[in-house]
C-alpha cells in the first residue's frame, strides 16, 4: 500500500470523530490533562495505520470534543522510533491531521533538563530543536500531496503562537521557561558526557519523540507549538539515577497547571 493510501484511510477513519480546527498530542504521563466537551473518541487499534503504543503513560486514544467552542483533536499519547516503529508509523497520525484540515498543532513531551537554572516540573516553550535521531521521516520519495520535497525549517516553532503561550500563561499565572529541545533515538538514557556534548551544541532539553512529528507537520504546512514538561534533570546535572517512573510522577504532578494552559490557550490559537 502507498504512503499516501496509508494516510488517507487514517484520515478517513478520524473524520468520523469530526473536523477540529487545532490538534493537541500530549507525551508522557501527560494523557488526561485536557478535557474535552461532547467527546468521541477512537483508540489507536481502531485507525488504519495507527500503531499501538508500548510505552506506561502513553493511552493510545485519539478524541475529537470542544473546549470553548472549538472544535479540537487530542492524541492522548504517542508511539516511538525506539520502540521499533518505523519513522512512516510514528509520524503516520500528525500526517493523518494534516489531510484532515488541522492547521495548528500542539506538541508536548516530557524532558530531561540540560541547561542550568531548569529544575524537575518545570514548564519550557520550544524555541528550536536538534534532530539526533539518526534519521528523518521526509527520507524516501516525497509526498507531494502534502509539501514540498525541502521544507524551510527556520522557524519550526511558530513564533506567533509563542507569543500567545507567553501572554495566556502570565494571564494564568503560570511560569513558562523557553529552550531548545534535542531529539535523540534512545531508548536508554544519556550519558553525562553526551548531556555535556548536547550542552554545548546548544540544547536546553533533551528527550525521544516530538522532532518527527513537528518535521512532518512543517513539511504539510502547519503551525507548530511546542510544550515540554521537564521530569527530571538529565544525567550529571543530577547525583539521582534516570528512571521512567519518575518521568510519568513528574507529569502527573505538573498536569494540572498543563492541563489550565492549554485549555485557556487553545481557543485563541
Amino acid at each position: 500500500m502507498e504512503e499516501m493510501e496509508r494516510i488517507e484511510r487514517a484520515a478517513k477513519a478520524l473524520a468520523r470523530l469530526g473536523k477540529p480546527e487545532a490538534a493537541v498530542v500530549l507525551g508522557s504521563g501527560l494523557s488526561g490533562v485536557f478535557p474535552l466537551e461532547q467527546e468521541r473518541a477512537l483508540p489507536f487499534g481502531e485507525i488504519p495505520g495507527f500503531p499501538a503504543p508500548s510505552v506506561a503513560g502513553h493511552a493510545g486514544e485519539v478524541a475529537v470534543g470542544v473546549v470553548s467552542g472549538r472544535t479540537v483533536l487530542v492524541q492522548r499519547g504517542r508511539v516511538h522510533h525506539y520502540e521499533g516503529h518505523p519513522l512512516a508509523d510514528v509520524v503516520l497520525p500528525v500526517r493523518a491531521y494534516a489531510r484532515l484540515g488541522v492547521k495548528v498543532l500542539v506538541l508536548t513531551n516530557a524532558s530531561g533538563g540540560i541547561a542550568y537554572g531548569l529544575e524537575a516540573g518545570d514548564l519550557v516553550l520550544l524555541s528550536d530543536h536538534i534532530n539526533l535521531l539518526g534519521d528523518n521521516p521526509l527520507r524516501g520519495p516525497n509526498l507531494d500531496a502534502l509539501g514540498p520535497r525541502f521544507p524551510d525549517m527556520t522557524e519550526a516553532y511558530d513564533p506567533a503562537l509563542r507569543k500567545i503561550t507567553r501572554d495566556v500563561a502570565w494571564d494564568l499565572g503560570i511560569r513558562l521557561k523557553e529552550g531548545v529541545y534535542l531529539a535523540t533515538l534512545g531508548p536508554s538514557y544519556e550519558t553525562p558526557g553526551e548531556i555535556r556534548a548536547f550542552r554545548a551544541l546548544g540544547a536546553d532539553l533533551v528527550g525521544m519523540s516530538t522532532v518527527p512529528e513537528a518535521i512532518v507537520a512543517r513539511h504539510a504546512g502547519m503551525k507548530i507549538l511546542g510544550i515540554s514538561c521537564v521530569t527530571n534533570l538529565a544525567a550529571g546535572v543530577s547525583p539521582q539515577p534516570l528512571s521512567h517512573d519518575e518521568v510519568i510522577e513528574t507529569s502527573r504532578r505538573r498536569a494540572a497547571d498543563l492541563g489550565r494552559l492549554l485549555t485557556a490557550l487553545v481557543p485563541r490559537l
